[in-house]
């Protein structure tokens, strides 16, 4: 009896430090909560300290106020007791079959430019055939490891960064992008992670290591990416799509990056570098 007390305790406990550690990332205080919950800030000083356990439904609710993503919403879940309730579905499962069709169609309808689909941490799992035209032309994707990260495709000076001929303001762009998309605006250590690899590369502008989530809001809405292609500057601008209504873990992770061109010269010579490279394909 005394073991399983214990381990009531250490998970209301752990329910506690990570309800606090959202409402801090939100800035939110408890009468605040209480106020957007309608649960009292007493009864929210109980869960925190670990003198009460809240129902299921509670928890819940507390989570959506505090738009906790639903891969922490889980762990939430587990440390008041409960079974998680989000779902994580591989890529190839039956159950996406409905959302990767609606991808595809939207990766097929942005030829002749390049579009990819990526997990939250920049991971590329599905791309449309003009992305992969567009990449080989300066490099040989094929030799990079799957799943092939966009952030170290950038980065990366074996990689496109070479061509990037606007790399100084690009990655400042890119890592501020990293800490403004991040689901539920907050980074993980995965994504810790993934900053710390891409500012080792070497010649990595050392002040990108003080961009942050609340840094100077950037310049542009979008991404601006010039590449220099055979003597020829390609201007784009890179924007990112996410689910509007997610339903699983997988389905709230994902993003779908499109490249456009930024200019009428950038888009007729686009056109035809992707007509010359289906051709030589055939």
């Amino acid at each position: 009896m005394s073991t399983h007390k214990n381990s009531r305790d250490s998970s209301q406990d752990e329910l506690g430090r990570l309800l606090r550690h959202w409402r801090d990332i939100r800035g939110k205080s408890q009468i605040e909560l209480s106020l957007d919950t309608g649960v009292s800030q007493r009864h929210l000083s109980f869960i925190e300290s670990g003198r009460s356990a809240p129902s299921r439904q509670t928890l819940l609710n507390l989570a959506e106020a505090l738009d906790v993503p639903f891969r922490d919403r889980n762990e939430l879940l587990m440390a008041a007791g409960f079974a998680p309730v989000y779902k994580e579905d591989a890529w190839n499962a039956e159950e996406m079959r409905s959302v990767t069709r609606a991808l595809e169609r939207i990766l097929l309808h942005h030829e002749p430019f390049p579009a990819v689909v990526m997990d939250r941490y920049w991971n590329v799992f599905m791309r449309n055939a003009s992305a992969a035209r567009f990449f080989n032309a300066f490099i040989d994707l094929e030799a990079r490891p799957e799943p092939r990260n966009m952030l170290h495709l950038m980065f990366d000076p074996t990689g496109m960064r070479p061509f990037l001929i606007n790399w100084k303001d690009a990655s400042q762009a890119l890592i501020q992008r990293i800490h403004r998309e991040a689901v539920g605006h907050t980074l993980d250590e995965r994504t810790r992670e993934l900053i710390t690899s891409l500012l080792a590369y070497p010649d990595v502008d050392p002040t990108l290591r003080t961009i942050g989530v609340l840094g100077p809001e950037p310049a542009l809405p979008m991404v601006p990416l010039s590449f220099q292609k055979d003597g020829q500057v390609l201007r784009y601008f890179s924007m990112i799509t996410t689910v509007g209504t997610p339903q699983t873990i997988t389905t709230q992770e994902l993003r779908i990056e499109s490249m456009f061109p930024a200019d009428e010269a950038t888009e007729d010579a686009h056109r035809q570098l992707m007509d010359r490279l289906g051709k030589n394909n055939l």
